[in-house]
């Protein structure tokens, strides 16, 4: 058994894996930190001072000044700014992502050759003779 993990875990897609959630989880901090400190301080001052994590809504029908203040209230709250907040995160990362694959798709396909065009097919043998018959015709004439 022993032996088998080890196979397993040095085989080159885990250790692809492993190094991909490393830098994944170091990227999500970064994502994290663009949106919350740089994108969204903006975008609530262009919308008139409103702080996006701070929207919500208490189940129990109470009123209080902060998201932060419901919970230390107890307070049963739908938390949709911050799920705004992760919206947008997601874009990010999503649209990092796919520009990274879009990237790696490029340089691999740059070491590629290009396919050589496709030669027609060969024509069958009784288009050959009919078209034999009718220069032989046309010869006669």
């Amino acid at each position: 058994m022993f032996q088998e993990f080890k196979t397993f875990i040095s085989r080159g897609n885990v250790i692809d894996m492993a190094v991909g959630i490393i830098i994944g989880a170091a990227f999500t901090a970064i994502v994290t930190s663009l949106v919350n400190d740089i994108i969204m301080p903006p975008i609530g001052v262009i919308l008139g001072g409103i702080d996006f994590s701070n929207f919500f809504i208490s189940l129990k029908g109470g009123d209080y000044a902060s998201l932060k203040a419901a919970q230390d209230a107890g307070a049963a709250t739908i938390n949709y700014g911050l799920f705004i907040n992760a919206v947008i995160k997601f874009l990010i990362v999503a649209f990092a992502v796919f520009m990274l694959v879009k990237q790696v798709n490029k340089l691999t396909s740059l070491g590629k050759k290009p396919a050589a065009p496709a030669a027609p097919p060969p024509t069958p043998p009784e288009q050959v003779l009919l078209a034999e018959i009718r220069d032989l015709l046309k010869a006669r004439q």
